[in-house]
C-alpha cells in the first residue's frame, strides 16, 4: 500500500512539474470545434476542427464523426455524405441557394467604362458601407432551382431583382432561408428597406414564397423589430426569434410560433432573452438557450397550439458553463456544444430528463493536460443603487492568497451582450490570469441574464450607472488583501473600449494603466461615421443636433472626449482600420490626445482587421503587445 501511495505521489509530482501556464502560442494551438449535425442514421455526430498554423498564417479545417455515445473519433472527407442537405426539398425536386446580384452602379468603372483604372466609389444614399465592407452594388439574393434532366437549373431570384439583402448582412447565412416541410413553400429573412431607411431601422421580416402560385407573403407584417432565425417543426409549425421595437437592436428576444391561423408569443411572460432555439421532434415543445446569472443554459417551453393555456418555461441545465448551441435531439438526449472560461468548445450530450451532461469530444484535452488552469469564482457586489451584481473573478494558476497580485478590471463589449462562461481566443481570461493577473469581470448594467429591466437599463445611460457598477466592483474587490492596489488596470473592447476611455477621465486615480480596443472616444464623430444608425439613435437618444436632455447628456457628460483634460494615466489604443462599426478615427483621436498630453501611450493599428482580430499572426502580435504593455505600466 505504501509503495502505491509513493508511486501516485511521484506521478502527480511529475504531472504538475510538466504543466506550464497558458501562452499565446498554446492558445492558438487549441482546436476550434464546430458541430455540424447528427448523421442521417442518427448514429454519429459530424463536426469540424479548425487548427491554426502561425507560420502559414492560416487555419486548416478537418472533419470528423463520432458515435452519439462517444468513443474514438474517425476522420472523414465529406460531411455531406453523412448529413441531410437542408437546402434540397424533401421530394428532391428543388434546391435553394444564395448568390450576389449586381443591381447598382457605384464605382467609377461601373459608370464610365472607358475609365477602367479609376479608383472611386460614388454614393447618393446610405448605407454606403457595413461592418468591414464598402457597398459595391451587389446584393445577396435567394434562388430557387428546379431539377432537370441535366441537374438543377440556374434558378429564379425570389427577391425579383429588388435592392434588398437575403441572407441579411453582415452576418446572415444559410439559416436565413429554409424549406417548409411540405416542400411547397420557402421562408426567408429580409429587411426590405433601402438607403437611409435601411441604416435607421432594424425591421427585418419573414417572407413566404409559394412555389405553385409564385407569390410572396410577408408573414410578420406589422411586427416592427427584428424577426430572425425561422425554423419549422417536423409537424409544419413555424417559429422564429422576434424583437418588438424597431430601432432597438437589443430588445427582449422572444420565440413566436405560428400555426398559419394565429401567432403565439411563447416567452412573453418570461423575464429573459432567448439566444437560439430548436424544436423537439414531437413538436410539443421548444428547447432554447438563454443567458442566466452569468452563464448560458438550456430552457424548454411547451407548445400547445392554443392561447388558452399559458406556455410554461422551465430551465433544464444548471452549472458554471455556457451551452453555446443545440446540435440536435436523440431519443433520450440532446446533443450540444459547451464552453467555460477554462475550456474551449467541445460536444456533449444532455439527458432530457435531468440535464446531466456527458462529454463526447475531447479535442483539446492533451493541451489542457499540460496547462496550469486558474480558479474561476463567482462573487456578488452591492451596487450604488443597492442591487446585487454578479462579478466573475479569475485567479492566476497556483494562486496564493498571502501574496499580492496586479488586478485587471475587464469591461465587456456589446454593450448588451452576456458576460458569461464564454471562451475567447482574444480576450481570454485564463491567458491573462496565467501571466499573474487577477481578472475582475462585472455583469454591469446592460447585460442579459439578470432580467429584462437590468438588460435594458444601459440604453441612454452609457456613462451613468454602468460606470458606477464598474467602480462598485473594483472598489469592493480592492479590499481583498491579495489585490495590489498600486497595480490595477482597466481593459476592454467595443463598449468595453468606450468604458476604458470614459473611465480614463473619471476614475479618480483608481487605475494605473488602460487598454482600449476599438472603443468609442468621441460620440459626435462616431455618429457621423458609423454605419448602423439605429444603434446610436436608440442608445444615445438621437443625433447630436437633436437638443434634448438625453442627447445633451450622451454627447456631453457621457462622451469620453469631454473628460480628456483629466487624462493622466498611461493608455494603449488598439484599432482595426477596417472597422466601420467603430471607425478608425475613434482610436486615432484618442491616441493623438494621449500623445499631445504627454502621456505614455501606444497605438496598435491593424490595417487589415475589422472590429475583431482574425488573422493568426496578428492575433499573436495582439497578445504579445497586450502583455508587453501591462508589463511596462503595471
Amino acid at each position: 500500500m505504501r509503495t502505491n501511495l509513493v508511486s501516485i505521489f511521484l506521478l502527480l509530482t511529475m504531472i504538475l512539474t510538466a504543466q506550464t501556464n497558458m501562452t499565446p502560442e498554446r492558445l492558438i494551438e487549441l482546436g476550434r470545434v464546430s458541430a455540424m449535425g447528427i448523421s442521417t442514421d442518427n448514429n454519429a455526430i459530424i463536426y469540424s476542427v479548425k487548427t491554426y498554423n502561425v507560420i502559414a498564417n492560416k487555419g486548416v479545417k478537418e472533419y470528423f464523426k463520432i458515435s452519439v455515445n462517444g468513443g474514438d473519433a474517425i476522420k472523414i472527407k465529406e460531411p455531406k455524405d453523412y448529413l441531410l442537405d437542408a437546402k434540397i426539398s424533401k421530394d428532391g425536386q428543388y434546391k435553394l441557394s444564395s448568390k450576389e446580384v449586381k443591381l447598382l452602379n457605384v464605382s467609377g468603372r461601373d459608370l464610365y467604362p472607358d475609365l477602367k483604372e479609376s479608383q472611386v466609389l460614388i454614393y447618393d444614399d446610405l448605407n454606403y458601407r457595413h461592418w468591414d465592407t464598402w457597398e459595391d452594388g451587389k446584393y445577396d439574393h435567394v434562388f430557387l432551382h428546379q431539377l432537370t434532366a441535366t441537374g438543377f437549373d440556374e434558378g429564379i431570384d425570389l427577391l425579383k431583382g429588388e435592392k434588398y439583402e437575403s441572407p441579411t448582412k453582415p452576418f446572415g447565412g444559410t439559416e436565413d432561408y429554409i424549406w417548409n416541410p411540405n416542400g411547397k413553400e420557402v421562408v426567408y429573412v429580409c429587411k426590405k428597406k433601402f438607403g437611409k431607411e435601411y441604416a435607421t431601422s432594424t425591421n427585418t421580416d419573414l417572407f413566404a414564397y409559394n412555389i405553385a402560385t409564385k407569390t410572396t407573403k410577408n408573414i410578420t407584417e406589422g411586427m416592427m423589430g427584428y424577426d430572425l432565425s425561422p425554423a419549422f417543426s417536423e409537424q409544419g409549425i413555424l417559429a422564429w426569434l422576434s424583437m418588438a421595437t424597431d430601432g432597438f437592436e437589443s430588445d427582449k428576444i422572444d420565440i413566436i410560433a405560428d400555426n398559419g391561423h394565429q401567432k403565439l408569443n411563447l416567452t412573453q411572460r418570461w423575464d429573459g432573452a432567448v439566444q437560439s432555439f430548436k424544436w423537439s421532434k414531437d413538436g410539443k415543445s421548444i428547447y432554447f438557450i438563454a443567458p442566466v446569472d452569468g452563464t448560458k443554459q438550456i430552457f424548454t417551453v411547451d407548445y400547445t397550439g392554443i392561447t388558452r393555456k399559458l406556455p410554461v418555461v422551465e430551465q433544464l441545465t444548471k452549472g458554471q458553463f455556457d451551452v453555446t448551441s443545440i446540435v440536435g435531439e436523440l431519443d433520450k438526449v440532446l446533443v450540444v456544444t459547451r464552453t467555460d472560461m477554462n475550456h474551449a468548445t467541445e460536444i456533449f450530450s444532455v439527458a432530457k430528463v435531468d440535464g446531466d451532461f456527458t462529454q463526447l469530444t475531447c479535442v483539446n484535452d492533451a493541451v489542457y493536460a499540460k496547462t496550469n488552469l486558474g480558479k474561476v469564482e463567482k462573487r456578488y457586489v452591492t451596487t450604488t443603487d443597492g442591487k446585487q451584481m454578479l462579478v466573475w473573478m479569475i485567479f492566476p494558476p497556483n494562486f496564493d492568497a498571502t501574496k499580492k497580485y496586479p488586478t485587471l478590471l475587464y469591461c465587456q463589449g456589446g454593450p448588451q451582450s452576456a458576460l458569461s462562461q464564454f471562451y475567447s481566443f482574444r480576450w481570454n481570461f485564463q491567458m491573462m490570469a496565467s501571466q499573474g493577473y487577477i481578472i475582475v469581470a462585472p455583469n454591469r448594467r446592460g447585460m442579459p441574464g439578470h432580467g429584462v429591466e437590468w438588460n435594458s437599463a444601459i440604453s441612454k445611460d452609457y456613462g451613468g450607472q454602468p460606470m458606477r457598477d464598474y467602480f462598485s466592483a473594483i472598489d469592493e474587490i480592492s479590499k481583498e488583501s491579495y489585490v495590489d492596489n498600486d497595480r490595477i488596470g482597466a481593459i476592454g473592447a467595443s463598449f468595453g473600449g468606450y468604458s476604458v476611455f470614459q473611465l480614463a477621465g473619471t476614475h479618480q486615480k483608481r487605475f494605473k494603466t488602460f487598454i482600449s480596443h476599438d472603443g468609442i472616444f468621441n460620440w459626435r464623430s462616431m455618429y457621423g461615421t458609423t454605419e448602423e444608425m439605429w444603434f446610436v439613435n436608440w442608445d444615445l437618444g438621437g443625433a447630436y443636433w437633436d437638443k434634448n436632455e438625453t442627447t445633451e447628456r450622451s454627447y456631453g457628460e457621457f462622451n469620453p472626449v469631454s473628460h480628456v483634460a483629466k487624462w493622466d494615466t498611461p493608455i494603449m489604443v488598439i484599432q482595426g482600420a477596417k472597422d466601420y462599426r467603430v471607425p478608425i478615427g475613434q482610436g486615432l483621436e484618442a491616441f493623438q490626445v494621449a500623445q499631445l498630453k504627454g502621456l505614455k501611450s501606444r497605438l496598435l493599428l491593424f490595417p487589415n482587421e475589422n472590429h475583431w482580430v482574425l488573422q493568426t499572426q496578428n492575433a499573436i502580435v495582439w497578445q504579445r503587445e497586450f502583455f508587453r504593455w501591462l508589463k511596462e505600466t503595471l
